[in-house]
């Protein structure tokens, strides 16, 4: 059994949203808690597994106080890191040798992968995207309008 069937089965097994993209690439979806969705996408090549999540895009600001975080970050975690693209999209990734993938591993990396990058989501967008989080809130209150999908930043806008 390849690898690629290994994390199929593993899917399967787990009611895993996945869709196989190619004989060596699956893409796996799950709903978040700070994010609305998230995708987890696998490539298995000759000689090592590489699961990926794209966490945020490229910061509007701060990017100092974002990038010192993601490392601080990456002290902590284990079988994935943070990066950033070419773009300074955030990704979130891992690669283990081929060999090495079974059910058990797939379930780790899944877990590491999707739990830190939904839980890590509302602290980028905050360190990242303070300026356009603060004129949103502005432009949405000042007209009425629902901001019900900003609650997670609004102890931003709390004064004593």
């Amino acid at each position: 059994m390849t690898a690629i069937d290994t994390l199929v089965t593993f899917c399967v097994a787990s009611d895993i949203d996945h869709a196989r993209i190619d004989d060596n690439t699956v893409l796996t979806t799950f709903v978040g808690t700070q994010r609305k969705s998230l995708s987890v996408v696998f490539v298995a090549g000759q000689h090592y597994f590489r699961a990926e999540s794209f966490v945020a895009r490229n910061p509007d600001e701060n990017h100092e106080l974002v990038y010192r975080w993601l490392l601080e970050q990456n002290i902590t975690l284990v079988l994935a890191r943070y990066g950033v693209d070419q773009f300074g999209d955030i990704y979130l990734s891992a690669s283990v040798p081929i060999a090495s993938v079974d059910e058990e591993l797939i379930d780790q990396l899944l877990g590491v992968i999707v739990s830190n990058a939904d839980t890590s989501f509302n602290t980028l967008i905050e360190l990242g995207f303070r300026n356009a989080i603060e004129r949103e809130w502005a432009w949405r209150t000042s007209r009425g309008l629902d901001a019900g999908n900003l609650a997670a930043f609004s102890h931003l806008f709390e004064t004593d």
